[in-house]
């Protein structure tokens, strides 16, 4: 499936020339290096959603600007086969990374002015022992479709099975990963307060 980063983050560099805001203006609104900020831009990895909601923040504009497709002022449906076709946003762990462990879906990317970021999550196998966590401002809502979870949230940590779910502050340090390196499906709703 074809991946869709590159527009994230093309997305990302119309809005700050637009906004005649430099990389090193974002770099310091957002708390990230120069560095960070110009893999955004120009690679075809995305970090995790808590640097993408910094520079959103640092921009002006919501995280969901970055994802939309159109502006549908009514209900967005978004249809299974549909979702299928469309095209994934894979995020790492890190700018700097080249690993791609999640495949992010998203089904309201035609919604204009939402407050909540519903996905279906592709979580694919690694390898990884360690892994960082990172907060954002709002709240996540996780439930496992398909094989195990673990979640690090904070000094504590949670194993999903199918059919389990979590909410949780995601300004606490957090990270989601398939349990035992091992695939998973979920579906994540993000709230992130503008």
């Amino acid at each position: 499936m074809e991946q869709n980063t590159n527009v994230v983050g093309a997305k990302i560099r119309s809005f700050r020339q637009t906004k005649n805001i430099s990389v090193e203006d974002i770099a310091e609104r957002s708390g990230l290096s120069v560095e960070q900020i110009q893999s955004i831009e120009n690679e075809s990895n995305l970090p995790s959603l808590g640097p993408l909601i910094k520079v959103a923040r640092a921009l002006g504009v919501r995280l969901g600007t970055f994802l939309d497709d159109n502006d549908e002022l009514g209900p967005a449906v978004c249809r299974a086969a549909d979702r299928e076709r469309d095209h994934s946003i894979s995020f790492s762990n890190d700018a700097a990374d080249a690993r791609k462990n999640m495949e992010y879906h998203s089904l309201a990317k035609h919604k204009a002015g939402r407050h909540m970021e519903p996905f279906v999550i592709d979580i694919n196998p690694t390898e990884e022992q360690t892994f960082k966590l990172s907060a954002h401002e709002g709240e996540e809502f996780i439930y496992v479709m398909q094989g195990e979870l673990e979640i690090a949230y904070g000094r504590e940590t949670y194993l999903l099975h199918e059919g389990d779910s979590i909410f949780y502050d995601s300004i606490v340090e957090h990270h989601v990963h398939g349990a035992n390196g091992q695939a998973a499906k979920i579906l994540a709703v993000v709230y992130i307060p503008f």
